[in-house]
């Protein structure tokens, strides 16, 4: 069994004017690169292989807290989004004839037009979780993130969440031969490092 964490990128111009970003590569915004530059991986994650998706936004926050360049993996890119890319949520959640829904009422086959379901997105990155073969840490993005807690923790997208994703901490799981579970602690936060 082998343990794999997941962290968020930093913020970007686009999350805080809460716009969908999905593929599109926006970078980290300066606040971004000063508030991660004051973090380091915690101690028992130091050694593990990092990786990031392609996009700058995740590979840049790879790098300033691991401290070195990621391996870059194609399957951690973030869900597409198809047209909604650029919108914001809360435009697409006002207007009734776009489809919008809330991550409550999505279910596995839930797909923004011209994107990818939560379906797609696992059937993606499973091959290459289950190819892993030592504690690793993979520096991502929220929907990624979404698809691999929801099967650790069996949601099936429908009602509450069973977990909150935060920036600056791991969200970790255990893969085996078994699937993706929950570890324990499922949840480690980065530390200050010091100057």
């Amino acid at each position: 069994m082998i343990r794999f964490a997941m962290m968020r990128h930093g913020h970007t111009d686009w999350n805080r004017a809460g716009r969908i970003q999905g593929r599109t590569d926006i970078p980290l915004d300066d606040m971004a690169r000063a508030d991660l530059a004051g973090y380091t991986l915690p101690d028992g994650w130091r050694d593990a292989d990092v990786y990031a998706s392609p996009l700058t936004r995740a590979c840049d926050t790879a790098r300033i807290v691991a401290g070195h360049t990621p391996t870059l993996v194609p399957e951690l890119i973030e869900m597409d989004w198809g047209t909604w890319e650029g919108l914001r949520g809360v435009d697409l959640k006002a207007d009734p004839s776009s489809g919008f829904r809330d991550i409550e009422h999505w279910g596995w086959d839930y797909r923004p037009p011209g994107g990818e379901s939560p379906r797609d997105v696992w059937a993606r990155l499973e091959p290459w979780l289950m190819s892993l073969e030592r504690d690793s840490i993979a520096v991502c993005h929220i929907g990624t993130m979404r698809i691999v807690l929801a099967r650790a923790y069996g949601w099936d997208f429908d009602g509450p969440a069973p977990y909150r994703i935060k920036r600056n901490r791991l969200f970790v799981v255990e893969i085996s031969d078994a699937g993706v579970r929950v570890a324990d602690p499922d949840i480690v936060r980065l530390e200050t490092r010091q100057s």
